[in-house]
């Protein structure tokens, strides 16, 4: 047990502090500090002072919140940002992407594409990710030095993929990882079968078994299209949801991403398995997907986090605007105003993913004996004045540029904009590098 009397090793003294748990609360000129990478004390700002610390760090003007969870992603995409725009799912997937990925995705693909993404993504305040890409082994070594959170979601498709030549390969390999990563302190390995249109029930029963004896999470595109649950109903005779309900994959590790399509029977089975709902608002809106009814969803009980999905189909990995994108959708969905408000745009966006991703009693939430996943954000510029709510104004008004320092696990991997463990001038020369490189093809 950490000793309570011992030194903080850094007080933070924001102007508001929003822990997330307890919901919708606003703690203005409050402390918070850290001790041994967690968090060990958040106490009004006078009594904070009274405590010990090695460093105090003060923070005017600023919000401090949990780290917001990127929940579905693939990180390395990154090197396909704008490749193929303005073009329907399966097309833009059957004739742009899995041939890019193809002719182009190795070993140094996945390092550089890796990298390229934590970078952006802690510079948007991003402490945690779920990736589901090809050769996890070799993000899991870019993720481990880098500093972030995150969850290797192993790629598992019926045909060979980048780093594996079928389904048995790729869960071998997923298991050796899942060995080697057991005890890291940040990362964790869930299974990623891509779709139910691409992956068979065999494998599928496989993935539940080893998830059950692991314990491990299940992360898998479903109800991503109409075409898609269209085409299970003429090939099995039943919806996707139902289908994966059937094989005994749905239940609190499953997390359903996309989910633009829901029945009143898949609700149902939603609400009885505790599963998960992972919303990718730009990706489906870009990719003309549909919707997914986030109030309803969440007026039933069931856990909906956020995503960007990857960058070569949202554009970016910016989760704070994608966020402001779902609570404003959520609205328009809803047919009301009162749907999905800030505050509980933000939970979407950190605690809840924490949930999704088996991470709550982790992260997510500004809590005493959870980790130390942490953003600033600059509330004293000219576009965000005044402030009644600074949740508010986080969700309808911010930038992430406006986010100014990032630690994860109590270590700041950003200060004052500054990425203090990746080289951003280097990222940037490698990544046109690879542009050039693939446009000249």
């Amino acid at each position: 047990m950490p000793d309570a009397s011992a030194p903080l090793d850094l007080l933070l003294l924001p102007t508001w502090l929003v822990p997330v748990e307890p919901a919708g609360v606003v703690l203005k000129d409050h402390g918070l500090g850290i001790r041994d990478g967690r968090i060990a004390l958040i106490a009004p700002r006078a009594t904070a002072l009274k405590h010990a610390a090695k460093e105090v760090r003060e923070l005017p003007d600023m919000l401090l919140s949990p780290g917001l969870i990127n929940a579905h992603g693939h990180a390395a995409m990154t090197l396909f940002r704008g490749l193929a725009d303005d073009l329907p799912l399966m097309t833009w997937l059957e004739q742009h992407i899995w041939p890019a990925e193809a002719r182009w995705v190795d070993e140094a693909f996945v390092r550089d594409g890796t990298e390229l993404a934590i970078a952006e993504q802690l510079k948007g305040g991003i402490t945690c990710f779920s990736d589901m890409y090809f050769f996890p082994e070799v993000a899991s070594e870019v993720i481990h030095a880098s500093g972030i959170r995150a969850q290797i979601s192993v790629p598992v498709l019926d045909f060979p993929i980048p780093g594996a030549r079928d389904a048995d390969e790729a869960l071998r390999k997923g298991l050796h990882l899942f060995d080697d990563l057991r005890q890291h302190p940040r990362l964790s390995v869930a299974f990623g079968p891509h779709a139910p249109y691409t992956v068979s029930d065999d494998k599928l029963e496989n993935i539940r078994m080893l998830a059950e004896e692991l314990d491990a999470g299940i992360h898998m595109h479903v109800h991503e299209t109409a075409f898609e649950v269209q085409q299970s109903l003429a090939q099995w005779g039943e919806r996707p949801l139902t289908r994966l309900a059937r094989l005994g994959l749905l239940g609190p590790r499953f997390q359903a991403v996309h989910m633009t399509q829901i029945s009143d029977d898949d609700l149902a089975l939603l609400i009885e398995s505790n599963s998960s709902v992972i919303h990718c608002p730009q990706s489906n809106l870009k990719l003309a997907c549909g919707f997914c009814p986030v109030e309803w969803l969440w007026q039933a009980g069931v856990n909906v986090a956020i995503g960007t999905d990857g960058a070569a189909s949202n554009n970016s990995l910016d989760l704070l605007n994608e966020t402001r994108t779902a609570a404003l959708l959520a609205k328009a969905t809803a047919g009301s105003a009162t749907a999905l408000d800030a505050h509980r745009a933000l939970r979407l966006a950190t605690l809840n993913g924490a949930r999704a991703l088996g991470l709550e009693a982790h992260t997510g939430s500004l809590e005493v004996g959870k980790m130390a996943d942490l953003l600033a954000f600059d509330l004293s510029g000219l576009g965000l004045q005044p402030v009644y709510d600074p949740v508010s104004q986080l969700i309808y008004a911010g930038s992430r540029e406006a986010i100014k320092h990032v630690w994860v696990g109590g270590k700041q991997l950003l200060d004052n904009r500054q990425l203090t463990r990746l080289d951003e001038e280097r990222l940037l020369a490698t990544a046109r590098q690879w542009g050039e490189r693939i446009a000249a093809r």
